[in-house]
């Protein structure tokens, strides 16, 4: 087992604490289970497509919660009595639990399930007021006093 100490870095970097977290946290929740397998795909810039591999599965078997930070997607399989007797059981039938964390500003745009696949689709949209802007170096004007009417007419 993999333990990473971050403690040199917790003391110089400020703000970080989430990350280190994130980081400390992520092989204890994804060691074990890797069912079902899935893709994270990069579409454009600010674009992804998660896609998880869910044979089997009808859209009301799926349950998906995004939260602030967070996309959970759930899949729980009805108790069906098979028709026959199986031989063999190669596909799973289990329920799952995926967990992705988000960064900021990244919502989803939309879900699919499409021939045992099922597809999500994520958007990262920063705030105008986060999106970085351009200073102009001396452009500003310059400040001048402004007078009223009735300060004119005191000091006459």
């Amino acid at each position: 087992m993999n333990r990473f100490d971050f403690t040199p870095y917790r003391r110089t970097m400020v703000g970080f604490d989430r990350l280190f977290d994130l980081l400390e946290t992520q092989g204890r929740f994804n060691s074990g289970d890797n069912y079902p397998p899935f893709n994270i795909e990069r579409r454009g810039e600010d674009a992804y497509r998660i896609t998880l591999a869910v044979a089997g599965f009808r859209p009301n078997d799926i349950d998906i919660t995004a939260q602030q930070n967070l996309l959970v997607i759930q899949g729980k399989k009805g108790e069906e009595t098979p028709a026959g007797q199986y031989i063999h059981v190669g596909i799973a039938q289990r329920g799952f639990e995926r967990r992705f964390e988000l960064a900021d500003y990244v919502r989803v745009e939309g879900a699919n399930l499409e021939d045992g696949l099922l597809t999500i689709d994520l958007v990262r949209e920063v705030p105008e007021a986060m999106k970085p802007k351009k200073i102009t170096v001396g452009a500003q004007k310059t400040l001048s006093v402004v007078k009223d009417a009735a300060s004119d007419s005191a000091a006459a």
